[in-house]
């Protein structure tokens, strides 16, 4: 094996935030371009396992968020809302020294991105959604519902344990009946399951379930996405028609510098058939 393709495997990594061990995986050699990626809702890490060992020339850093995968749970008292990982992600970029920083994101990591990068626009590079944008709007006159309904479930969901499986096949059995391929539901099981007393259970904290106590107003959407100064690339799974047209339109009428690619595929494309064409499409807009 080479040193170049000794740098593509991926290494495990280990931050202390506030408290909180961040635990994820990273590929390429530290003197590269920084790349900073963000998975979607009940995956982790390995999210990214397919596509990040093709992006040469980076070096690239997949968290597992807080309450998936292998890092810490939230305290007690503490939420899972979007805006939640912010503080901790910055402090990993901080512990890295990235001042300024690739970001790429998907599902419910990149509306996480979107929320960063608007934040702080000076500190992305440039900014890459796969097959999300946003969160669904609720109008303001619905917060009281919606603050009601996450104090009843997060108590509920507090005591409540995971699901338990005999074994990590059944676990990836239950992965694979969402949509995701064998090879990929794999790769997301084994980083998220543990032993327990009556077999394998999830990793990932209950609460994640829960609705948020605070959804954003479509105008707060709209401000975060028109925040996004920096050349951002948004990729669309072909798939998803449903969803799609209203996600490209929100994309072009409001991000300044903003380039919509269709994927072939389903939402997680970037970890299955699709995903050499994904990581080409990346390097290009990368470049």
């Amino acid at each position: 094996m080479t040193q170049a393709e000794s740098s593509r495997q991926a290494r495990a990594r280990r931050f202390e935030v506030n408290g909180l061990a961040i635990s994820g995986l990273s590929w390429g050699d530290p003197a590269e371009a920084p790349l900073l990626a963000l998975h979607g809702w009940l995956d982790n890490a390995a999210s990214f396992a397919c596509v990040a060992p093709l992006l040469q020339g980076y070096h690239v850093i997949a968290l597992d968020l807080t309450g998936h995968g292998q890092s810490d749970w939230r305290s007690a008292d503490a939420s899972y809302q979007i805006w939640d990982d912010l503080p901790e992600v910055l402090g990993v970029a901080d512990a890295l020294g990235w001042d300024r920083f690739n970001l790429i994101g998907h599902s419910r990591g990149a509306i996480i991105s979107t929320l960063l990068a608007s934040s702080f626009p000076e500190r992305v590079e440039k900014l890459i959604m796969l097959d999300a944008l946003s969160p669904g709007p609720v109008v303001a006159e619905q917060f009281p519902q919606q603050l009601r309904r996450a104090l009843i479930e997060k108590p509920a969901l507090l005591g409540r344990d995971n699901r338990v499986f005999s074994s990590v096949e059944a676990a990836i059995d239950s992965r694979c009946r969402t949509g995701l391929s064998r090879a990929a539901a794999e790769m997301l099981v084994k980083r998220s399951v543990r032993g327990c007393q009556r077999g394998l259970t999830w990793t990932a904290d209950p609460r994640l379930h829960g609705a948020s106590a605070v959804k954003l107003t479509d105008g707060q959407i709209r401000a975060v996405l028109s925040g996004l100064e920096m050349p951002t690339l948004l990729m669309a799974a072909q798939t998803n028609a449903r969803r799609m047209p209203d996600m490209v339109q929100q994309a072009k009428e409001y991000i300044p510098s903003v380039l919509v690619e269709e994927v072939e595929g389903g939402h997680h494309f970037h970890m299955e058939s699709a995903t050499a064409d994904v990581a080409k499409r990346i390097l290009a807009f990368l470049v």
